[in-house]
């Protein structure tokens, strides 16, 4: 399996303090009869809306690509079915193989995704069949399975999990490409809910209190290797919005000379929108005074209300100093997200360990859109912030290092390989993400040049 991508830290944000075993997370394990239902949900649900991105468009656009940041539909779509023939069919279920003859091609390391138009890929109609082959007999691995401690890959149905998360992380990429494509609208969606005035969050911020949590998981029965193992973190108290940045207050920092004036950025990041000519997020363009947006081949005008997208890490940044701000350290944004200050325990969700629900979220592609900050006052935290989970990815001032304790399973090519300077952390899911890979412990990560990716932030400061 393969990815799906691919600042200053703040006070406790360092990775080898304090691994200890911890006793305040939730205990999240099922019995193996409603984890074998839980996997067969997750892979149905997630070969659903792998058919409605990729049946949207004629064949001639599933082979075409659309950006060389992405791959061609058709290439994600015979991936993801390698992908679960190579784990569940072959690994977990010790079959023989269906097709090793393709293992190269849909090999992501071996081949990056610019190159990926000029390989032998299997035309629309072959790689509808050999992903639905796949499936059929990984259903039947899935009913003889033992999920009862015969192994970590089985253990809580973890390779079905993983292999679902996978999928739905293969979609929110192929949703990117619909949203780079050119033309007429493929996709629609309904509005997401506004929320009522009496409903919108009391303060701009809330003060966060300092003291050690308990971050990651060990008990999340489908938790990646990456959010383990639960570990103690201090931080100290800060100051967190209480909604996302939203794009009438980046305007404000656009049309402030904020692109063009270099104290605001980094220096990398600065001779970054300068080479490219970058003025403004991804896919706004000028009109008159104001600004339109381009989402998903319908141009319309900005919306001041809603949480702005489509901004780097160097974008996010530089909005932050300009606002007198930060980023939130990854550190900081979990205990914001996960903490109970009454109880002293982490929650799997900011709203508790139920899992999400239209009410609480908005995720699963349910909406092509973030819902206008304030949104969802049911998902709130105990501290009243909001949307901590969905709408937009939030990058944080945090590099993707490993937590203390770590362990690569079930390769290090999950993770590992990625450890380092060179990414940044991104939190919280979007409205591109399937509720399954998307829980208060997840880490996304990618390049802090990144835009295409449904990104966004909020700020912090000290107390």
């Amino acid at each position: 399996m393969s990815r799906r991508r691919p600042g200053t830290t703040g006070p406790g944000d360092l990775p080898g303090k304090g691994a200890t075993t911890v006793t305040t997370e939730p205990t999240a394990r099922d019995e193996p009869r409603a984890l074998r239902g839980r996997a067969l949900g997750a892979l149905t649900a997630a070969r659903a809306r792998t058919a409605l991105l990729t049946d949207a468009v004629d064949d001639g656009e599933l082979t075409a690509q659309h950006s060389p940041l992405m791959s061609p539909l058709v290439w994600d779509l015979a991936h993801i079915g390698n992908q679960e023939e190579q784990w569940l069919l072959r690994t977990v279920g010790r079959k023989a193989a269906l097709r090793p003859e393709i293992d190269s091609v849909y090999d992501a390391f071996e081949h990056p995704r610019a190159t990926r138009p000029s390989l032998p890929l299997l035309p629309p109609g072959e790689a509808r069949r050999y992903a639905a082959e796949v499936r059929e007999r990984v259903l039947d691995v899935l009913d003889a399975a033992p999920l009862d401690g015969a192994g970590r890959l089985t253990e809580d149905s973890f390779a079905f999990g993983m292999i679902a998360q996978h999928e739905q992380q293969h979609d929110e990429t192929m949703l990117i490409t619909h949203q780079l494509r050119s033309g007429p609208a493929a996709l629609s969606a309904p509005e997401p809910p506004a929320p009522a005035p009496g409903e919108l969050p009391a303060a701009a911020e809330v003060l966060v209190p300092g003291g050690p949590f308990t971050m990651g998981t060990s008990t999340e029965p489908w938790a990646l290797d990456n959010e383990r193992p639960a570990h103690h973190r201090d931080v100290a108290p800060f100051f967190l919005d209480t909604t996302p940045v939203t794009c009438g207050a980046f305007r404000a920092f656009v049309e402030d000379g904020g692109y063009r004036d270099p104290r605001w950025w980094a220096a990398e990041g600065y001779a970054q929108i300068r080479r490219n000519g970058i003025e403004a997020p991804l896919f706004w363009s000028r009109d008159g005074a104001g600004w339109l947006r381009r989402r998903f081949g319908v141009t319309e005008p900005v919306p001041d209300g809603e949480p702005v997208l489509h901004v780097s890490w160097y974008e996010a940044d530089a909005f932050a100093r300009w606002a007198g701000r930060r980023l939130p350290t990854e550190a900081e944004w979990e205990k914001a997200a996960r903490h109970d200050p009454a109880t002293g325990r982490s929650r799997r969700f900011p709203w508790g360990d139920a899992d999400p629900t239209p009410e609480r979220a908005n995720l699963g592609q349910r909406h092509l859109r973030p819902a206008p900050a304030g949104s969802f006052p049911e998902g709130a935290s105990p501290l009243g912030v909001r949307q901590l989970v969905g709408d937009v990815w939030e990058w944080t001032a945090s590099d993707f290092l490993p937590y203390p304790g770590f362990s690569a399973f079930p390769y290090r090519e999950y993770s590992e390989v990625f450890f380092g300077s060179s990414y940044k952390v991104l939190r919280g899911g979007a409205f591109g993400v399937d509720p399954v890979a998307c829980r208060g412990t997840f880490r996304n990560w990618d390049l802090p040049v990144r835009r295409q990716i449904f990104a966004g932030f909020r700020t912090a400061r000290d107390v």
